[in-house]
């Protein structure tokens, strides 16, 4: 029997730290930069961790 694949949208947005926490991007980092303060864009840069519900689903798509 074949390998289950993982999920390729799950794949792009969480990342799996060496401890097992779970990793998303904080939103409005994408567009529109110039309406935001260079303190905003610091503040939103940094990786957020998920919640253990919403974990524990991301996990199970990752294949983990």
């Amino acid at each position: 029997m074949p390998k289950q694949k993982s999920h390729s949208g799950a794949r792009k947005r969480f990342k799996v730290t060496g401890t097992g926490k779970i990793l998303r991007e904080q939103t409005n980092m994408q567009h529109k930069f110039e309406g935001k303060t260079g303190k905003r864009k610091r503040r939103l840069s940094v990786d957020k961790q998920l919640a253990p519900g919403d974990a524990k689903t991301a996990r199970r798509l990752l294949g983990r």
